[in-house]
């Protein structure tokens, strides 16, 4: 009988919206594709790697649309803009996340992710010293092991063949993310290791069903799904990590702390991991309790490691697809180390400028986060339409990174439009790699810096061949490949 009524109220409230939805003149024209009642919620359905194909054509839609169209989920109106200008001023205006972002916070909490704007900007404020350059410095020579660890795990496939290059980013960056966050190196914990990313994974995936199904949308209905004990599974592994480094961490810090204030009165500032940082605004100026560290714990390892890993994966495939970009790569750290096979320092990494060029073209043409949601707390003007109060506005990087103002070979792997400013479009948003505006990734140059110092280390060793062509993707929260991204590798002879 309550399904029967739930049933009725959803049909009532979809045909009243129905009836209303187009009687404003000032609203974005829809997409196309909608159905009476349920809008676009067809669209949605299926696996991730239909999801990811649903979202690159609505993209396309909207930009030959003029860049701003009308996003129907059942009764509710919400907002999809690919346009750089409207999403600057989207951005700037609205810094509160979406409802869908709460689907993650039983795992991350109020993180920067996740938290709402009031929790975030206090939080923000706190957290942005630790990202300040000198501390990033400290991280160098971690980058620089992690790299030549995972070059040695490389060999095991040197002239074998196709191999998923992706297993072995993932653990690598995991084990580089503990070390930085935490000090704690789990390389040696092997089941830990692949117990966590195994959950973190997992987690992607039971998040993005829940927004495929509108009806697990609500917390009641949620609650007595087989999603959420799944997704209860997950968050033990992971939130056990968290939970057993903090308590250990925390009984470490003061010894820590006087050997560190020793060693940098004779030899200068060490390494300090993040967890350090966090612990001493709680302990010495009561800014965060337990709870609040380890989500934010949970969240830097999150956003430290996967993304990294993609990004990896990514640029190694289309390195591997263009040897002219290979060839320039490995040109330019011969100029920079010679034949030597030392440690990349942090004057190295301001001369890799062809590599983090590359880098960057990677992050355009497969965005990590190609969909960012916001909840709209005004009226907002655009140049051609309002966008109302109280609905989501969805803002597509996957959009954006082709929107005609990056110009004819915009969807061409070009990374020398990045050395040129004449080349690149002169709205920032053009480009949200990192994200928008305030709300943008507060550990942008720790990943330019891991990422720059792990590659400079894989093409001093490896030739890299690959096929990006062939690759098929899925969107598990962030993009990432579904099948055809392997690669092979081959030792680079020395001349």
């Amino acid at each position: 009988m309550l399904s029967v009524a739930l049933i009725l109220v959803f049909l009532s409230c979809g045909i009243l919206a129905w009836r209303r939805r187009n009687r404003n003149k000032d609203e974005p024209p829809p997409l196309p594709g909608a159905l009476p009642l349920i809008g676009h919620i067809h669209l949605f359905l299926g696996n991730s790697s239909q999801l990811w194909n649903t979202v690159k054509k609505m993209s396309h839609d909207s930009l030959n649309a003029g860049g701003v169209s009308s996003l129907y989920i059942g009764p509710r109106t919400t907002y999809f803009v690919t346009d750089p200008e409207d999403c600057l001023h989207i951005a700037k205006t609205s810094l509160q996340n979406d409802a869908f972002y709460d689907f993650g916070k039983p795992w991350l909490g109020d993180g920067l992710i996740t938290a709402a704007f009031p929790i975030w900007k206090v939080h923000r404020k706190l957290l942005n010293p630790a990202f300040n350059q000198f501390i990033l410095d400290g991280f160098i020579d971690v980058f620089n092991r992690q790299a030549r660890r995972l070059v040695k795990d490389l060999e095991g496939e040197v002239d074998k063949g196709p191999f998923d290059q992706f297993d072995y980013l993932l653990l690598s960056s995991l084990e580089t993310t503990c070390l930085t966050v935490m000090a704690v190196d789990v390389s040696d914990k092997s089941l830990l290791n692949s117990e966590y990313v195994h959950a973190t994974q997992n987690m992607h995936k039971f998040i993005i069903e829940r927004f495929q199904k509108p009806w697990l949308h609500s917390d009641v209905m949620f609650n007595r799904s087989s999603l959420k004990r799944e997704q209860d599974e997950s968050m033990k592994i992971m939130h056990n990590m968290s939970n057993t480094v903090l308590k250990n961490r925390k009984a470490e810090y003061w010894d820590d702390k006087k050997c560190t204030e020793t060693e940098e009165t004779v030899k200068g500032p060490k390494f300090r991991p993040f967890m350090d940082f966090l612990l001493e605004l709680a302990i010495e100026k009561d800014a965060f309790n337990d709870r609040q560290i380890k989500e934010h714990v949970d969240t830097l390892l999150l956003s430290g490691y996967d993304t990294t890993a993609s990004v990896l994966m990514y640029t190694m495939l289309l390195v591997g697809s263009y040897p002219e970009v290979q060839e320039k790569i490995f040109d330019e750290l011969l100029n920079v180390f010679g034949d030597e096979d030392r440690d990349v320092t942090k004057q190295d990494l301001s001369q890799l400028v062809y590599l983090e060029a590359v880098l960057k073209e990677t992050i355009r043409m497969y965005p990590l986060a190609p969909i960012i949601a916001r909840k709209l707390d005004q009226d907002i003007r655009l140049r051609n339409y309002t966008l109302w109060n109280g609905r989501t506005c969805f803002l597509s990087a996957y959009g954006l990174h082709r929107h005609p103002m990056w110009g004819p070979d915009v969807e061409q792997f070009k990374p020398e439009r990045w050395l040129n400013s004449e080349t690149l479009p002169q709205c920032p948003t053009a480009f949200s790699g990192f994200g928008l505006g305030r709300r943008s990734c507060i550990g942008k140059t720790y990943a330019l810096m891991s990422m720059k110092t792990t590659l400079a280390h894989v093409f001093r060793r490896y030739r890299v061949s690959g096929n990006h062509l062939l690759m098929t993707n899925k969107l598990d929260i962030t993009l990432k490949p579904a099948s055809g991204h392997h690669v092979i590798i081959e030792m680079r002879k020395k001349t």
